[in-house]
C-alpha cells in the first residue's frame, strides 16, 4: 500500500512552527498555566489534522474535496483560537506590562497623551462612526482571501492566508513579549469625557471587551499590522476595492488612537511590522514552497 506523499504547504510549516513555540512555553510553565494539558493536547490534534491533510490527494469526491477546503481555510480559523489561548498565556506567565514606557513615549513625541488630546474633537457620531469601523476589522480582514476564493483564484487565496496567518501570529508573540493594557486602562484617570456613542457603542464595546478578554494585547497593534496588509493584498482583488481599503485603513488606524484602544507606539510598530512582512513574505513564502511558488513580488 503506497503511502501519500506529505505535502506541507507554506502556511501549514508557519503554523506548526507557532504551534511547537507556544506548546514549549506550555511545557516550560505547565503549572502555572491553567489548562495547559488540554492546550498541548488540542495542538496536537491540530497538528495531525494538518497533517493528514498534507497526505490527501486532491480529488473531486466529497470527503477528499472537504479536506481540501479544510486545507484552505482553516489558518484562517485557527489563528482566531490561537488568539484566545495566547491571552490566557499571557495573564498566567507575563505579570510584567509596559503601558508607562508607551504612554512616556507617546508624551515625550506629542507633548500630550494622544487619547486626552483628541478629546477636542470629540462627538458621539464620531464615536459611533469609528467604533463600527474598529468593530469591522475581522470581517474587513477576511473580505479580500473570500473574494479570491470566490474567485476560483486559489493560488492567491493561498498566498493571502498565508500572509495573513503569518501576520496574526507574529503579533500574538509580539503581546507575550510586551504586555500592554491600553490607555482605555492606564490613561482612564486623566479622561475628561468618557466615551458615548448614539446607538450601538456600548452593546459593541462590551461585544469586542468579552472577545478581547485580558487586555494585554497592544503591541504591536494587530488592528493596524493587519488591515495594512489586508490593504496591500486588496491590490490583487480590483483598484476599486484598494482605493475602498486605502480609506479603511486610514480610518482604522485613528479609531484605534481616537477609541483609546492603542498608544501611537503601537501604531508605529504595527506599520513596520507590517511593512516587513510584506516585503519579506514573497521571498519566504517561495522557499518555504516545494515547487517555489511565489505570489506578491
Amino acid at each position: 500500500m503506497n503511502r501519500a506523499k506529505l505535502d506541507l504547504w507554506p502556511v501549514d510549516k508557519v503554523v506548526l512552527v507557532y504551534f511547537a513555540i507556544v506548546g514549549s512555553i506550555e511545557a516550560i510553565w505547565f503549572r502555572q498555566i491553567p489548562d495547559a494539558t488540554f492546550y498541548l493536547m488540542l495542538h496536537a490534534v491540530q497538528a495531525t489534522l494538518i497533517v493528514v491533510g498534507a497526505r490527501s490527494p486532491i480529488r473531486a469526491s466529497l470527503p477528499t474535496r472537504a479536506i481540501w477546503v479544510f486545507r484552505n481555510w482553516y489558518p484562517l480559523l485557527f489563528v482566531a483560537w490561537c488568539y484566545r489561548e495566547m491571552a490566557n498565556l499571557i495573564a498566567a506567565v507575563r505579570h510584567a506590562r509596559f503601558d508607562q514606557a508607551l504612554a512616556s513615549l507617546d508624551y515625550s513625541c506629542w507633548g500630550a497623551y494622544p487619547t486626552v488630546w483628541l478629546e477636542r474633537i470629540y462627538s458621539p457620531l464620531l464615536t459611533e462612526s469609528l467604533q463600527l469601523v474598529y468593530a469591522l476589522f475581522i470581517p474587513m480582514t477576511l473580505l479580500v482571501p473570500a473574494i479570491a476564493w470566490y474567485r476560483e483564484r486559489y493560488a492567491d487565496f493561498r498566498y493571502m492566508a498565508f500572509l495573513l496567518s503569518l501576520g496574526y501570529l507574529v503579533s500574538y508573540l509580539g503581546y507575550l513579549s510586551v504586555p500592554v493594557r491600553g490607555p482605555r486602562f492606564f490613561l482612564d484617570h486623566l479622561q475628561h469625557t468618557p466615551l458615548q456613542g448614539l446607538w450601538f457603542f456600548d452593546s459593541i464595546q462590551t461585544m469586542l471587551n468579552d472577545l478581547e478578554h485580558n487586555y494585554a494585547d497592544c503591541f504591536p497593534s494587530g488592528h493596524t499590522e493587519l488591515t495594512i496588509i489586508t490593504w496591500w493584498l486588496s491590490r490583487a482583488v480590483s483598484d476599486k476595492l484598494f482605493k475602498a481599503y486605502s480609506l479603511y485603513t486610514a480610518a482604522i488606524i485613528f479609531a484605534t488612537v481616537y477609541l483609546r484602544y492603542h498608544y501611537t507606539a503601537d501604531l508605529l510598530a504595527g506599520v513596520v511590522v507590517a511593512l516587513i512582512l510584506i516585503l519579506a513574505a514573497p521571498r519566504l513564502y517561495r522557499g518555504l514552497s516545494r515547487e517555489g511558488e511565489a505570489f506578491g513580488d
